[in-house]
């Protein structure tokens, strides 16, 4: 099984797309979740061989993404869900939107999450998380402010968002998790990317501390978002990072 990604330094380059490292970190934040550049996705035929399940990119120990399906046929015999708890200083979420020819890039503290993973039938994986949204932060003062007003997530009447999956499907980099977001109160089907990382160093069977990254695109005036549509775009790039651990 690969190995989870190394903390990224921290950043303020904006995110070209949801591959890409999440912008900045709030305050509290240890470690964000950092895709390589040029990573591979794994040989699923070779997976169950112990050489194929750590990559390295240069001489030095590079961090190597984690195929969802290279873990399921590396671990067959683990047939039992396991549940999966939240590990709120070394998780958050970044997001990032055009302003003109800019970007506005900030995060939501990720609150609470509850993940029950099935590594011998991806289809019985469950991911439910919930967003603080009056602690969302943004790159510049304004744009915090302005996040947070009755006119973009309004977070007096409406302080969590709250994402809950329908469904798990698919393998390696097309893995994906689709389920019901709601923002202001308003709820929307969307379907985010889905990964898996393990710590780096730690054995290919160790699976009690894991790192689950979500990313995907949602239009902020299908949830009623639609304040300073002039000057901001509608599209907003989002990415989950969660470090989780088994319970029990």
């Amino acid at each position: 099984m690969p190995d989870e990604p190394s903390p990224p330094a921290p950043s303020s380059a904006p995110l070209s797309d949801p591959s890409r490292q999440p912008p900045g970190r709030r305050p509290g934040t240890k470690a964000a979740c950092r895709t390589l550049t040029g990573a591979q996705e794994l040989d699923f035929a070779a997976a169950t061989r112990p050489d194929t399940l750590t990559r390295k990119e240069h001489p030095m120990p590079r961090p190597a993404i984690l195929a969802l399906a290279a873990l399921l046929l590396a671990l067959p015999a683990q047939a039992a869900i396991t549940a999966y708890k939240l590990d709120p200083a070394n998780s958050t979420v970044a997001f990032e939107t055009d302003f003109g020819p800019d970007k506005i890039s900030g995060s939501i503290p990720l609150e609470q999450a509850n993940l029950k993973l099935d590594f011998a039938n991806v289809k019985n994986c469950t991911v439910d998380v919930v967003l603080n949204v009056t602690g969302a932060e943004a790159s510049f003062p304004f744009a915090a402010q302005a996040l947070k007003g009755p006119k973009v997530l309004a977070a007096k009447d409406h302080p969590r968002m709250t994402f809950e999956s329908t469904s798990v499907k698919g393998a390696g980099e097309a893995a994906e998790v689709t389920g019901n977001l709601t923002i202001r109160g308003v709820t929307r089907e969307v379907t985010l990317k889905a990964q898996l990382f393990r710590p780096q160093g730690s054995a290919a069977t160790d699976l009690d501390h894991l790192t689950v990254k979500l990313s995907g695109r949602v239009n902020r005036s299908d949830f009623g978002a639609t304040g300073w549509s002039d000057m901001v775009g509608d599209e907003v790039r989002i990415i989950i990072t969660a470090r989780i651990d088994a319970q029990g």
